[in-house]
Order: C-alpha cells, then structure tokens, then sequence
C-alpha cells in the first residue's frame, strides 16, 4: 500500500476554503482504497504554513498512477495550483 499525502497552504487566508473545496473534487477518482481533504489544526507552531492536507492510500503505485493520470485530477490541479503558495508531496510505501 502507498500512503499519498500532500500539504497546501493557500497565497491568501481568504483562499483556504476554496483551495479545500477544490481538493474535494479528487474524491470522485476511483483509484484510491481511502481518501480525505482536511484543514491543518496549525497546533504545531513549526508548521503553520499547511492549510490543507490531502491524505490517500492505494493499493499500489499502478493505482496512484492511475489517479494521478485521471482527468479529474488534471482540472483540480488547473483550478487549485494559482490558489496555493506552497504544495509538498510525499509518497510512502505502508510496511
């Protein structure tokens, strides 16, 4: 399994809502076994530029391919991208 997760902060405060909305519309990709857009709490005082945190889990990198190369996910990233100031990604194999 791949854990997928991706943090976002957004150029302007005013911006969050809809950079979360917009993330919201990568639910509709089938590929993934579980998917979530959540706000960042900010509790950590060393990380209060993530706004949004994509969390996903697959099956397997053919399936996270797969999502990546929906055309569901090329339309957030259109929408989404001129919102955010930051994205960071990672992928992590689940032992």
């Amino acid at each position: 399994m791949i854990r997928h997760i991706v943090f976002f902060s957004a150029k302007r405060p005013e911006d969050v809502a809809a950079v979360e909305a917009g993330l919201r519309n990568l639910a509709g990709i089938p590929h993934s076994s579980h998917f979530e857009v959540s706000r960042n709490m900010n509790v950590d005082p060393l990380c209060d530029t993530v706004d949004v945190v994509v969390y996903a889990e697959f099956a397997d990198e053919a399936a996270l391919n797969a999502y990546k190369s929906h055309p569901t996910y090329a339309e957030t990233t259109r929408k989404v991208r001129p919102l955010r100031e930051l994205r960071f990604s990672a992928d992590i194999v689940a032992r």
